[in-house]
Formats: structure tokens, C-alpha cells, sequence
């Protein structure tokens, strides 16, 4: 068995050789293992560029959605007003003991950027559904020491973005602090309880934070 040369070139740019391009040399046959084993190699080739594109096609899948950028969520906080300066809250020991109570675990920063103006802070930061997530971001309008506002930003996970739908957001509004969590009761999501569990808890860090800074 013999390959054209000549017809052996690229496919649009590609370093495969077309099967078509595979002519038998008059007397030539395919009966020895090894030009079986050729032949089937480059019958393959197409099929094995396919599955890779698939492949690499699912992992350029990003596994994120952005509800509102963390800019756009402080411009609306205080509009009509222009936002005011972040101030910096320093978590130290005793504040991350407090932080803790609510969260699980400290805050893995030691300081956390806020705003404040006119009774009113809005607070940015991240939570894990479960050890091992990856982080999804919320922001939060404190208010008179319960929730004012409260909304996903960017949801970093393949399910549970329902937690982002207004119509379960609302469900915060108005929450105080009762212990380790909410005054109020908030409906739980099929196959999304770790998220609606999340939401809950930083809406109630939330309102640690804004405590921590009276």
C-alpha cells in the first residue's frame, strides 16, 4: 500500500490525511496486521478531531453568570446620589469570632471594603454553597439593621442560579437578625438548598458587617 503525496494535503489548514487520499498499488493488499492496523489509524483520524473539539468546546464552557457587575450594583445603591468613598472595615480576632458564628468560618480576608452614607452601607464579598465550590458573589443594602436589598451578582456554579431570581431575592428583604440567622423563612429551591442555605447566611453577615460598623 501506497499515499499519494499529491493528494495527501491539509484538510482547510488541518495535519490529517484525507482517507481518500489512500490508493492500493496495483498487487498491494491489506491482508498483513500492520497495513490493517495503518488503514484503520487514518480512518480515524476525522473521528478523533471531532471528539477533541468536543472536548475542548467543554471546557471553554464558563461555568458563571453575571446577574449585575459589582460597579453597577454600588451606582444603583445610592442613586440617585453619586456613591460615596469605600471605607475599610479591619476584621480582627473579636470581629472575625462574630463573623465566624454566622458564616462557619472567618472571613478569609482581613479586611473587607464597604459604603456608607446616609444610614444606609452596601457590602460586597463572596461564600462557598459547600467546601470545595467555587465562590459566588452577592451584594447587599443594609438598612436600619435589616436587609434592604439584596442580589446575586455573579453566580459561579453549574445549577442553583435561581437563587439570582428576583422573586426569591425579595424573600430577604426586610430580614433582621435572630441568632445565627433570619427572622424570616425563606423557601428552599429543589436541587439548589446549599445555594438558598449560602444566600441566607451572607445576607445575615451582611448585617453583621453593617453592625460592626456603628
Amino acid at each position: 500500500m501506497t499515499i499519494n503525496k499529491a493528494d495527501s494535503r491539509n484538510d482547510a489548514g488541518s495535519n490529517r490525511v484525507s482517507p481518500s487520499s489512500i490508493h492500493l498499488v496495483p498487487g498491494d493488499t491489506l491482508g498483513s496486521p500492520e497495513r490493517r492496523s495503518l488503514l484503520r489509524g487514518l480512518l480515524a483520524l476525522p473521528l478523533i478531531a471531532v471528539v477533541a473539539r468536543k472536548a475542548n468546546a467543554q471546557d471553554d464552557v464558563e461555568l458563571s453568570k453575571t446577574f449585575q457587575t459589582p460597579e453597577a450594583f454600588i451606582t444603583e445603591a445610592f442613586a440617585p446620589a453619586a456613591a460615596p468613598p469605600p471605607s475599610m472595615l479591619m476584621l480582627d480576632a473579636g470581629k472575625q469570632s462574630q463573623i465566624s458564628a454566622v458564616l462557619g468560618h472567618p472571613y478569609p480576608q482581613a479586611r473587607l471594603r464597604y459604603w456608607k452614607a446616609a444610614g444606609r452601607s452596601a457590602w460586597i464579598f463572596d461564600d462557598i454553597g459547600k467546601e470545595g465550590y467555587v465562590p459566588t458573589t452577592c451584594g447587599f443594602i443594609v438598612s436600619n439593621a435589616s436587609i434592604e436589598h439584596a442580589r446575586v451578582l455573579i453566580y459561579r456554579e453549574s445549577r442553583g442560579e435561581q437563587i439570582g431570581d428576583p422573586s426569591f431575592l425579595r424573600q430577604l428583604i426586610g430580614a433582621r437578625a435572630a441568632g445565627s440567622g433570619l427572622d424570616k423563612h425563606v423557601d428552599n429551591i429543589s436541587g439548589a438548598t446549599l445555594s438558598v442555605n449560602m444566600m441566607q447566611r451572607m445576607a445575615r453577615a451582611a448585617l453583621v458587617f453593617d453592625s460592626l460598623t456603628a
